[in-house]
């Protein structure tokens, strides 16, 4: 599934669509000088959000846990949504919400932060086939702790994501592998991690220190209509060498295969490709 994403023309802008040139947030804003945010990215299909509900209450729990108090609701952000959507007539593609703590005092303390700012973005996508995408993946030097809870959540602090993702690219591959300080498979730098094991679908626990990923959570639902037993656990990398497929989840790209870790070329099974099948009816309804 190749997919080329262009910048878009029109910016959601709290509230009010506005031109790409004129959507402009503050040199102080803290989300700029911290990170001190959140964002969802969502995939267009057919001019629909797939999975809206289930983002938009990802950014509320990750909002609540950051006391970030959001200046828009639901429905709000659902028709800000739309309205991006049909101004750029995206068919398909992906739209990225992004939640900012706003202009503050200087320093850490976030006293005084109190006009969050929300700013929407829709990327239009040239896809040429539909077909079941393989990556290759590289073992990331940098480590997440085991059992951060901010993991969970879609901040916009993703440094550690950043410079694993380069150093996978200057590998060859296409994503990066994330261990924990134990050494435990954890996520990839863009998605969550599954392996099989005769007829078992395993992935590591968010509460291990991973993101709980949108498609994660419907392939999750999937697994057991297509008679997969499910298990959450922790795992090392010889788990992953010796599965009989490996693949990942991420929302703007579904299911993606998995077919070399490092140096080790993987097993592929027949399961990734139904997976992935079934999971594309579902976010075309």
């Amino acid at each position: 599934m190749s997919r080329n994403f262009s910048l878009p023309s029109v910016v959601w802008l709290h509230g009010r669509l506005v031109p790409d040139a004129e959507a402009v947030v503050s040199v102080h804003d803290r989300s700029f000088l911290y990170g001190d945010g959140l964002f969802e990215t969502l995939t267009v299909v057919g001019w629909r959000p797939v999975f809206e509900r289930a983002h938009l209450e990802r950014l509320e729990r990750g909002s609540v846990f950051l006391g970030i108090r959001s200046p828009f609701n639901f429905a709000e952000l659902s028709e800000g949504i739309a309205a991006l959507i049909r101004a750029m007539d995206l068919e398909s593609g992906s739209v990225r919400i992004h939640l900012s703590r706003g202009v503050g005092q200087r320093g850490y303390s976030p006293q005084g932060a109190d006009s969050p700012k929300v700013v929407i973005t829709a990327h239009r996508e040239t896809r040429e086939t539909e077909d079941l995408q393989r990556w290759c993946l590289a073992t990331a030097s940098f480590r997440c702790a085991r059992g951060d809870v901010i993991a969970q959540f879609k901040t916009a602090s993703k440094l550690l994501c950043v410079l694993a993702r380069a150093e996978a690219e200057a590998a060859g591959a296409q994503d990066a592998l994330i261990l924990d300080t134990d050494g435990k498979v954890l996520e990839t730098a863009s998605g969550s991690l599954f392996w099989i094991e005769d007829g078992v679908l395993l992935t590591p626990p968010v509460g291990a220190g991973l993101l709980s990923g949108i498609t994660r959570e419907a392939v999750l639902k999937l697994a057991p209509e297509l008679g997969l037993t499910v298990v959450e656990t922790t795992a090392n990398l010889e788990r992953l060498h010796l599965a009989s497929g490996v693949f990942v989840t991420l929302s703007t790209r579904g299911v993606v295969e998995i077919s070399r870790l490092d140096q080790t070329e993987l097993r592929t099974s027949e399961w990734t490709g139904m997976i992935w099948s079934e999971l594309w009816k579902k976010m075309r309804l």
